[in-house]
């Protein structure tokens, strides 16, 4: 069973595992996408463009794109930075949007029935995987990518009214956004306890329902306004150009091929010797298949055994994609496959509609010279038609 998440504070998750439910959020989207003024821009909004960096026009996959999707599992409560994110999507937002308590819960929401779409974090760029996230897509459960949201993040520190940053004495949020601000709370903070919570938003919501002295959060904007407490510090993360990237997910389906694509595979090594690593990375250099990610997750059997996470540039549908994936299967490691979807990196509109021109040209190109095969139409060579050759 998943456990939807309250408006009810819930218990602290202390000792949560650093790799734990949330990514580190910024403060929320306006659902217009228009960009706001000052130093808290929209979620995801190209830097000095003031749009979502989603991956635009991006379908779902046939089974996920079947009807739109009406029940989408996040993780919550209402203003996490993932709710920032999705809302961003507008597709995705309009359905009936789920709440819950974990990462683990959302998604399996999605493998049990309960959901038609998972959104989740996958990525930071200051404290990188999120392994809640991708230890059970690795591990535990069968479900595709079907498009990436990046986010950009800012935190702020905020506390019940009246407290003064001098006051605060310990620090609640998710243990990912108070890594991300390692910096902050050495220098500003350097006696305050740090307590783990499930969300960067639980924290907020903990504290407005039950507001304690020299207790103070660390979450978005929204859960500021969204929980009655006041901002003491913002934007405390300690680098600025902070973003995290979400993904979603749904039981089966792959989107079409946009021009700008990523395809996520986790490798397994079918044995441990000198020299297997670069075996598997040479299939793709062989290629020029660039990769955008790659990261060793220990297998969970025994210590030293490890499985490779990569993300190469591409889609399911490039036949060069594909041969490299049919080599790996079958002569170097046990693949398991996590999806072809639409890239979010930073200009991947304008390198889609390239690429769809580029590839448009090709094929013109080629179909040309095919027509000029012997037996498939005229030609001005005047060649016999095959088989011609043999029978003079």
């Amino acid at each position: 069973m998943t456990r939807a998440a309250t408006d009810q504070p819930p218990a602290h998750a202390a000792g949560a595992p650093a790799g734990g439910d949330d990514a580190p959020q910024g403060d929320r989207a306006d659902p217009s996408r228009a960009p706001r003024s000052g130093q808290d821009r929209g979620a995801g909004q190209d830097r000095g463009t003031g749009q979502d960096r989603g991956a635009p026009g991006g379908r779902l996959g046939k089974e996920a794109g079947d009807r739109a999707p009406r029940r989408v599992a996040y993780l919550g409560p209402s203003g996490t930075f993932t709710e920032e994110a999705l809302r961003s999507q507008h597709d995705l937002a309009a359905g009936t949007m789920l709440p819950m308590a974990t990462i683990g819960d959302a998604l399996q929401a999605v493998a049990g029935g309960e959901a038609d779409i998972g959104f989740v974090p996958i990525e930071n760029a200051i404290e990188g995987t999120v392994h809640a996230t991708v230890d059970t897509l690795v591990f535990e459960l069968d479900l595709l990518v079907q498009r990436e949201v990046v986010l950009d993040v800012h935190l702020h520190l905020m506390a019940a009214p009246g407290t003064a940053l001098d006051d605060v004495t310990e620090v609640l949020s998710f243990p990912v956004a108070t890594a991300q601000c390692r910096r902050f709370l050495a220098d500003r903070l350097p006696e305050a306890a740090v307590v783990a919570t499930n969300s960067t938003a639980e924290a907020a919501q903990m504290l407005g329902a039950h507001p304690r002295a020299g207790a103070a959060a660390l979450a978005p904007r929204l859960a500021a306004e969204l929980y009655g407490l006041e901002v003491l510090a913002p934007a405390v993360e300690d680098h600025p150009e902070n973003q995290t990237r979400f993904v979603v997910l749904a039981r089966s389906g792959i989107p079409a091929p946009t021009g700008h694509d990523k395809t996520s595979i986790v490798c397994f090594q079918r044995a441990d010797h000198p020299g297997s690593l670069h075996a598997i990375l040479s299939e793709f250099a062989a290629r020029d298949l660039n990769l955008t990610k790659l990261e060793s997750r220990p297998t969970k059997r025994q210590l030293g055994s490890y499985c490779f996470l990569v993300d190469v540039e591409g889609h399911l549908a490039d036949e060069v994609v594909a041969d490299c994936l049919r080599v790996l299967h079958a002569e170097l490691a046990d693949v398991k496959f996590l999806g072809s979807y639409p890239s979010a990196a930073s200009g991947a509109p304008e390198r889609r509609a390239q690429a769809g021109a580029a590839w448009r040209r090709a094929d013109a190109w080629v179909n040309g010279l095919r027509r000029q095969i012997a037996g498939t139409g005229p030609n001005d060579a005047g060649l016999p038609a095959p088989g011609t050759w043999l029978r003079t």
